[in-house]
This record gives structure tokens, sequence and C-alpha cells, in this order.
């Protein structure tokens, strides 16, 4: 059976894989993408699901989990609002995306593309963990949209989260 030297000096038979708990710091131990096409929109103050979410179990309590999002199709109907987009581990807000999406100052209609974040979570559990962004209209005075290409189709927004052994 061919041999193969591996980082830190360890040997394995062609095929074997290199124990978790064998691997350094840093190493990434699993990753979880998905993408989201279905076009949503708010014109309440009050938080919503904008439909984005992945779900990954952590391999140990230690583990750190890189999220990153991006939301793309992003917009502000006319009136003086913006477009608010938060991030959650389940029901917990762990860090804010876009605090004024699209602000004018003004009654503007506004397409701004895309926002996005790179998290790191330290979510100390070995239970399935979900991640999901929310969105609102700030101003409670206009429609507010994600995954929406120019009012009128949609588009693709992803998030990707990855284990990261600590």
């Amino acid at each position: 059976m061919p041999l193969t030297q591996v980082q830190g000096g360890m040997i394995l038979a062609s095929g074997q894989s290199i124990p978790k708990a064998a691997l350094p710091t840093g190493s990434v131990l699993q990753v979880v993408n998905v993408a989201y096409s279905t076009a949503a929109s708010r014109s309440s103050n009050v938080y919503a699901d904008t439909g984005l979410s992945a779900s990954i179990t952590p391999t140990s309590a230690t583990s750190k989990i890189l999220v990153m999002v991006s939301h793309n199709g992003c917009r502000k109907d006319s009136n003086n609002t913006n477009l608010q987009v938060i991030l959650l581990r389940g029901s917990t807000q762990i860090s804010g995306i876009d605090g004024a999406g699209g602000f004018t100052n003004s009654t503007a209609t506004n397409d701004f593309g895309g926002i996005s974040i790179s998290y790191l979570d330290s979510p100390a559990t070995t239970s399935s963990t979900t991640y999901k962004t929310q969105f609102r209209s700030e101003g409670n005075n206009a429609t507010v949209y994600v995954n929406n290409v120019n009012g009128s189709g949609s588009t693709n927004s992803t998030m990707t989260l990855m284990e990261i052994a600590a």
C-alpha cells in the first residue's frame, strides 16, 4: 500500500484521512454553502426573515464558525427610509450587516446592489446551529428589498459556513 507523508510528519496509507483531532488550529473542518433566490420585501420597521439561512453541526464545542453572507438585489423604494439587515445565530442577533442600506436622505428610489459580511462566531456547541438574516425598513414608511433586481426580478444571495478548528 503506498504511503503518503502529510504535515506534521504523519504517515497515512493512500485513501486514509487525518483524524479531525490531529488537524492544526485554523484548519477548515467542514463547509456548508446555500444560495437563495426568492425576492423579499418589507415595509415595516419590525425585523423579519429574508429567507437566507444555513445550518451546521460543529464537531467540537471549541470550534469557530466563519459566517460569510452576500445579499444581492438590495433596493430602497421611495420615501426617506433605508434597508437594515442583521445576522442571527438561532434567534439571537450576533451582528449587524448593514444599518443604512440605500439611504439617500430623500424620496429617491435606490437600487444599490449588494451587501456582505464575514463574521467569526464562537457558538460553543456541538448541536446543529442555524444562522440566518433578517431585514426591515428603518423608516417604516417605504418598502425595502433583498434578492430583487430593479424591482422586477430575483437574484441569488449566498451564505457560507466554515467550521474552523480552534
